[in-house]
């Protein structure tokens, strides 16, 4: 997998965009992330140590889990701890998720959570997501295809993306992204915004990596000063802000490049300050049509670790101890 962070050349911040901390960080002061729930940052915590799917239903808003098939709780060989598996099966069902309503709904927020793909993984379609709804809803509500109203939804989701068969499957890291100013695709209908690096953030195998994402809104509704951000393994990999290079909008996005391209206007999430950030979404879908479009073999099931979720109004970092 090629390097990551500034030392490599990705995209960090624009003109107008803050220095991101990178490295160490809220979880630093809390080794194993014990005792991290009760930071007065931080919003929503999972680990999967103890209980089962069902306890899982008990705690989250919304939970898939087809015929019982998709979501199990396993023990992990190389760390010990128990993590959350969800394979999806072909013909029998897309995956499974696990979705919440946060108890508090933030201007700011970052989502870490560890992943770890098996040694043969296939594409996926969708993945891990944070947003808003106004008013709030319980259970995931992504209205594919059509246009957010501005004072209504945004989701930001990170996934691998296979840029239909160029990467080697899962794909590469990728922002895939749904707001009121994002453009209109060929067929009419607006399928999301897709925001990734020219030289592609391969997401490797058979190993644990710590992903997380942040969002932050604009701060007023005439204001464009929204922006996104990934660290990977506490690697800053992308920061998204106003001023930041980037390539020719489309119908499906835009990419970073390295050299040139042009300042980014930033992001104008919402009209209404009443839209918040207030949900969160951990997805493992998988769709013979993703799997076809990139020219993936079609492999029976596919499935992918989680473990170790913190949510939290600030940098959070890697787990340490």
């Amino acid at each position: 997998m090629r390097a990551c962070g500034r030392d490599a050349g990705i995209p960090s911040a624009g003109a107008e965009g803050e220095n991101m901390q990178e490295g160490k960080g809220l979880a630093a002061m809390f080794p194993g992330d014990k005792g991290i729930a009760k930071h007065a940052s931080v919003v929503l915590t999972e680990d999967f140590e103890t209980g089962d799917i069902a306890a899982l239903k008990a705690k989250w808003s919304d939970i898939s889990n087809k015929a019982g098939r998709p979501l199990a709780l396993e023990t992990d060989k190389s760390t010990g701890r128990r993590a959350l598996k969800i394979t999806a099966t072909l013909g029998e069902d897309n995956g499974g998720h696990l979705f919440t309503l946060l108890p508090r709904a933030s201007e700011t927020l970052y989502a870490r959570f560890y992943v770890r793909f098996e040694p043969d993984a296939d594409y996926i379609h969708h993945f891990v997501w944070m947003g808003g709804h106004n008013p709030p809803q319980r259970w995931p509500n992504p209205q594919a295809g059509n246009k957010p109203s501005g004072d209504d939804r945004l989701s930001v989701g990170i996934e691998p993306h296979g840029g239909n068969g160029r990467f080697a499957a899962p794909g590469a890291w990728n922002f895939y992204t749904y707001w009121h100013e994002m453009k209109k695709s060929a067929d009419g209908k607006f399928w999301g915004a897709g925001i990734g690096p020219t030289t592609p953030l391969l997401v490797p195998k058979d190993r644990w990596q710590c992903v997380e994402f942040m969002t932050k809104l604009n701060s007023t509704p005439e204001k464009s000063d929204g922006e996104l951000a990934l660290w990977l393994d506490g690697k800053l990999a992308m920061h998204i802000a106003p001023g930041v290079r980037r390539g020719p909008w489309t119908g499906l996005g835009f990419t970073l490049p390295e050299t040139g391209g042009e300042p980014f206007e930033g992001f104008r999430w919402r009209t209404s300050n009443a839209l918040k950030l207030n949900n969160f979404w951990l997805e493992h879908y998988v769709t013979e049509e993703a799997l076809k479009r990139n020219r993936s073999r079609l492999k029976p099931t596919n499935s992918v670790w989680f473990d170790d979720i913190v949510l939290a109004t600030e940098y959070i970092g890697p787990r340490t101890g």
